[in-house]
């Protein structure tokens, strides 16, 4: 990826469009929010996967970003995500979504990037 300087932030060309990034969202996104949305759809993606090969497969899943906590004092830090999943699926088994949620952590790269550094909170409902 190459990103090239504007009046306002950074662009940069992805086969999808033009992507703008800016510390003023006035003018595209902010570089916390595509952190943010990183761990949001790579969790997302695969609880969706960890719930195919579990032969329970979403009918549809929703992420809502409940929390976002920052730390003013240093820098704005990123230091909290709530991720809350609204799984639809009339086949699936509650008693099976530990291990559903266990392994989507374990195997979300962005999640497993921050482990150290930013506390992610993931939660979920059940819609039959």
């Amino acid at each position: 990826m190459n990103f090239k300087m504007t009046e306002n932030g950074f662009t940069t060309e992805t086969k999808f469009g033009v992507l703008e990034i800016s510390g003023d969202d006035n003018y595209g996104f902010r570089p916390y929010q595509l952190l943010v949305s990183s761990l949001a759809v790579c969790s997302g993606g695969v609880l969706r996967k960890v719930l195919e090969k579990m032969r329970m497969p979403a009918e549809n899943i929703s992420i809502e970003v409940k929390e976002v906590i920052r730390n003013a004092e240093e820098a704005n830090r990123l230091e909290k995500v709530h991720l809350h999943f609204i799984i639809t699926n009339s086949e699936l088994d509650e008693k099976r979504m530990p291990r559903v949620m266990e392994l989507t952590r374990k195997s979300c790269s962005m999640v497993q990037s921050v482990t150290d550094s930013i506390e992610v909170v993931e939660t979920y409902e059940l819609i039959k």
